[in-house]
């Protein structure tokens, strides 16, 4: 069997599918998913694969790039007709704002205003501990929220959310699938890696 960890919300969407296709292509390969926000050790857990959505820590794994994510802010386009759109950071004091603290703090955002990182304090109005319920709090037009674009792609594409304030985004997320380096990878984790790693780039061009 091999044993892979993936975000929760990102997994569900994006490595379900591409792990059912595997495992319908490979029938004598089983695998074992968890979808966790966690960061997990995969020598400790003992994982063959990890996807992950930062900048990488660990340098004792292989690590192959699939593309990036960016993290952008959000609001319900009537929310938006009742408050003032904001243009710049700084305005979001004036706005009620739902925070995702899965690794985030609830009392200020980072943004980037040309070359420098400025941190911005926030009016949370309430902070939650998924992405899903904060995307579904600020589509329901309660606030602004931050989330990662494939978060909120759904409701975007539903009309429920548009972006603000893309000109001062963070620097986007790298993604990519972490192993453990142990001489010779076993023939189940090449053929894994072979068949996910060409279809997970292609989701993130």
């Amino acid at each position: 069997d091999l044993t892979m960890t993936a975000p929760i919300v990102f997994g569900r969407l994006h490595v379900l599918p591409v792990i059912t296709d595997f495992l319908k292509a490979f029938p004598d390969i089983n695998i074992h998913l968890t979808l966790s926000d966690r960061t997990v050790s995969l020598a400790d857990e003992h994982i063959d694969v990890a996807l992950r959505i930062s900048a990488l820590s660990d340098s004792s794994l292989i690590a192959i790039r699939l593309g990036s994510i960016r993290t952008t802010t959000y609001a319900n386009p009537d929310y938006l007709k009742r408050h003032s759109r904001p243009s710049n950071p700084h305005d979001l004091k004036d706005h009620d704002c739902i925070a995702f603290n899965g690794v985030r703090s609830t009392r200020s955002w980072t943004f980037r205003d040309g070359a420098k990182e400025v941190e911005v304090p926030i009016r949370t109005r309430l902070s939650v501990n998924t992405a899903e319920a904060a995307v579904d709090a600020a589509a329901a037009g309660l606030g602004i929220t931050r989330v990662m674009a494939y978060q909120a792609k759904r409701a975007v594409d539903a009309g429920l959310l548009v972006p603000l304030l893309e000109t001062f985004e963070p620097k986007a997320s790298p993604v990519h699938l972490l192993h453990i380096s142990e001489g010779l990878m076993p023939l189940k984790l090449r053929t894994f890696l072979d068949f996910a790693t060409p279809r997970l780039r292609e989701l993130l061009r």
